[in-house]
């Protein structure tokens, strides 16, 4: 296959457009929205500068009126009152779990949901953020992967989760007050619903107006893509948006990984980790992350850790070991404390970073693996799931 061809899948996106039929600004390139001002009837001479003017209102101040936007004439408001609306998804349920964490039930276009999960740490907040509704990969350890994929999500789609975060968390600056110091919402991790590089330009475009310094301005290096290992968008993702990566590995042998990640028999082992070794930012200040969840009797043994440093030789890396988060049928259960641990020494001793994660939002299946929205849950039983993956 072409390394460099753009990957597609026959799925559809929802256009960036309300019920109404009015065009959404959330979501657009500034690009975009110049040439949807202009087409709106703005003078060309000052489309540039009303771009600036609006596109600071509604991603560093939160405003969501066009009344309120105070620097812009009271005829230039009521034409984009006229001719365009700002529009989030609608959250319908938020659950807060003991430990903190905060999972959103999100509806979009269409009436599909998706979740979204805000992890509260003692330096830093995390928002789990969903890039598809449901997915494709039918990863077999993960409840999301039980879930036919129904449609990509659109940029505005998928920067309203974090614009919506925000509201919940109050952060957005008060015009006049002091910006306080630090962040609830500090980080964004593309490890929800759906296979982000299988919805690039969307979780790109979104993932630009994140980082925007005219924005909600979070660095490049506070944002970090996951993925289950789409080859041919690898180096694009650090080419078109500058984030960290992180792959969800998961298996030391192809055998193994073919029934836990099925897209390795598409692009094996050997073929992702040569991308890695080229991938154009990996260095050791920006490690590539492996994502591994630790799977009783499956892949924890001393042989399979043994076998993740030897693959990773070469590759700037810190391993994240996943303590396995059931959910209802799930056909795997968790590797214990001791396993885990032991796991653990055999690569910190190897000279990698290899923390255990430490589950969050379980009691309100809020944890990784666990998010499937409520409109598409058909549940599958642990016998089913097990006897599609060959009993992994």
């Amino acid at each position: 296959m072409d390394a460099t061809a753009p990957i597609t899948q026959d799925v559809m996106t929802i256009p960036r457009k309300a019920e109404a039929g009015l065009p959404n600004l959330v979501g657009m390139s500034r690009e975009t929205m110049r040439d949807a001002l202009i087409a709106a009837g703005a003078p060309e001479k000052q489309v540039k500068m009303r771009v600036n003017q609006i596109w600071s209102w509604l991603y560093h101040w939160g405003v969501r009126d066009f009344g309120e936007m105070t620097n812009l004439s009271k005829d230039f408001r009521a034409m984009l009152q006229e001719q365009f609306v700002i529009t989030l998804p609608e959250v319908v349920t938020r659950q807060v779990s003991d430990d903190g964490t905060r999972k959103y039930l999100v509806r979009i276009a269409g009436g599909h949901e998706v979740e979204v999960v805000y992890i509260p740490e003692k330096d830093r907040g995390t928002l789990c953020i969903s890039s598809q509704v449901g997915c494709t990969l039918t990863c077999s350890f993960c409840h999301t992967g039980t879930q036919k994929l129904v449609r990509n999500l659109t940029a505005a789609e998928i920067i309203g989760q974090v614009m919506l975060a925000r509201d919940d968390l109050g952060e957005w600056p008060v015009p006049g007050q002091p910006v306080e110091d630090g962040r609830l919402l500090s980080n964004v991790v593309l490890m929800g619903m759906g296979e982000p590089l299988y919805n690039f330009e969307n979780v790109r475009d979104a993932m630009k107006i994140a980082m925007d310094p005219e924005g909600i301005q979070l660095s490049r290096r506070r944002i970090t893509l996951s993925t289950s290992g789409v080859v041919p968008e690898i180096a694009r993702t650090a080419e078109e948006i500058g984030c960290l990566l992180a792959i969800s590995f998961h298996a030391t042998t192809d055998e193994v990984r073919d029934k836990l990640v099925p897209i390795n028999k598409k692009w094996n082992l050997e073929v992702l980790l040569q991308s890695l070794r080229d991938y154009p930012k990996v260095s050791n200040s920006e490690r590539i992350t492996f994502e591994y969840v630790m799977l009783h009797g499956v892949n924890d043994s001393d042989e399979d850790a043994h076998r993740l440093v030897k693959l990773i030789e070469g590759i700037p890396a810190k391993i994240n070991l996943i303590p396995f988060n059931e959910w209802p049928g799930a056909p795997y259960t968790r590797s214990s404390n001791n396993r885990i641990r032991a796991f653990a020494e055999i690569i910190h001793n190897a000279g990698y970073a290899s923390p255990i994660r430490k589950p969050r939002g379980e009691d309100i299946m809020a944890a990784c693996g666990q998010l499937k929205s409520e409109t598409e849950r058909a549940r599958k039983s642990r016998a089913q799931i097990s006897a599609e993956t060959g009993g992994a």
